[in-house]
C-alpha cells in the first residue's frame, strides 16, 4: 500500500509533472463545455478481467487538482476485477473529473497492467523456493509505480536503482579486467552491508564468480542444461539468479532447477495495460 506520507513525500512530485504534461496552459475541451464549476459523479469501469492497482495513486491524481473531490470504492489494490464490473464512483467538480481523466487512467491502467501481468508468471512458481523479480527495465518517470505494481501483482522487487546494491555486469567485469578483480574492487569499495551480484554467461564464469566470493551469481541467458550444471557448481556457496529469454512457458522449468530467483524486463517493460474507462458523467445538484 501506498500509505499517504509516501505518496506526499516520493509520488505527488511524479503526479504532478505528468498533470503539468497534459495542462501547459488550460483544459481547452473542458473549458468550453463547462464555463463554472458544478458537480457531478462518473463512475470507474473495468472492461476485462485482471487485478487492479493504483487506487490510491488515481484518486491522487484527482486531488491535487481539487482537494475535495470524493472517490468511493469498497475495493483494494491486488483484487481480482471483471469484465463490465463498476469499480467506484467520483464525486466533484466536473471540470477536475474530465482533466484529471486521461492522466489518473493512464496510472491505473499501466500499474494493473503490471498486476495482472505478473500475477500470471507467479503463479507458475507457487510451491517453489524460486521468487520472481523485476529489474530496472522500467519507463522513466514510472519507476515508482511500476516497481510497487509487480508487488501487488505477487512479484518482488529487484535493486530499486544503482545506488542499492553492486551489480558486475559484463561491461563491467570488462572495464575491471576480469571477474576475480572486479568483485576484489567491489569488496574493498562498498560498504559490507551490500551484497555483490557477478551475472555470468559460462561456466567458467560461474567457477570464478564462485571462488571469487560473490554473493548472487546471475545465470544470464543460459539453457536449462547449462543452468542446471551451474547450480550444481555452486552448490549453496552463493545465491543464484535466472535471467535473460524467460518465458512463462519456460518457467516451469526454470522451477524444477532449481534457482533462488528469476528476474524479467517484461513484468514492466512489456506487460499490456488493463483496459479501464471513467464513464456515465452525470452533474449532481
Amino acid at each position: 500500500m501506498i500509505n499517504g506520507v509516501t505518496m506526499t513525500i516520493n509520488v505527488d512530485e511524479y503526479l504532478m509533472n505528468a498533470l503539468k504534461e497534459d495542462i501547459t496552459g488550460e483544459d481547452v475541451s473542458t473549458n468550453a463545455v463547462m464555463r463554472s464549476p458544478k458537480q457531478g459523479k462518473v463512475e470507474l469501469i473495468c472492461k476485462e478481467d485482471g487485478i487492479i492497482c493504483g487506487l490510491e495513486v488515481f484518486q491522487r491524481v484527482f486531488q491535487l487538482l481539487d482537494d475535495k473531490i470524493v472517490f468511493e470504492t469498497e475495493l483494494k489494490d491486488g483484487d481480482k476485477v471483471k469484465n463490465g464490473q463498476k469499480m467506484g464512483t467520483l464525486y466533484g467538480d466536473i471540470r477536475v473529473l474530465l482533466s484529471g481523466e486521461r492522466v489518473a487512467l493512464n496510472y491505473l491502467q499501466r500499474m494493473s497492467g503490471i498486476a495482472t501481468f505478473t500475477n500470471s508468471l507467479a503463479k507458475e512458481l507457487e510451491g517453489s523456493k524460486t521468487k520472481l523479480l523485476d529489474t530496472r527495465k522500467t519507463t522513466p518517470n514510472m519507476r515508482p509505480f511500476e516497481k510497487y505494481a509487480v508487488t501487488v501483482g505477487g512479484g518482488n522487487n529487484h535493486r530499486y536503482n544503482l545506488s542499492d546494491g553492486v551489480m558486475l555486469k559484463d561491461n563491467h567485469i570488462g572495464a575491471a579486467g576480469s571477474i576475480t578483480k572486479a568483485v576484489a574492487m567491489a569488496k574493498e569499495y562498498a560498504p559490507f552491508v551490500r551484497k555483490i551480484e557477478v551475472e555470468t554467461e559460462n561456466l567458467d564464469m560461474v567457477k570464478e564468480a564462485v571462488e571469487a566470493g560473490a554473493d548472487i551469481i546471475m545465470l544470464d541467458n543460459m539453457d536449462d542444461e547449462t543452468m542446471k550444471k551451474a547450480v550444481a557448481m555452486i552448490a549453496g556457496r552463493a545465491q543464484t539468479e535466472c535471467s535473460g529469454n524467460v518465458t512463462k512457458d519456460r518457467l516451469a522449468a526454470i522451477k524444477e532447477i532449481g534457482v533462488d530467483y528469476v528476474s524479467s524486463g517484461a513484468l514492466t517493460h512489456s506487460a499490456p495495460i488493463l483496459d479501464i474507462s471513467l464513464k456515465n458523467l452525470v452533474p449532481i445538484e
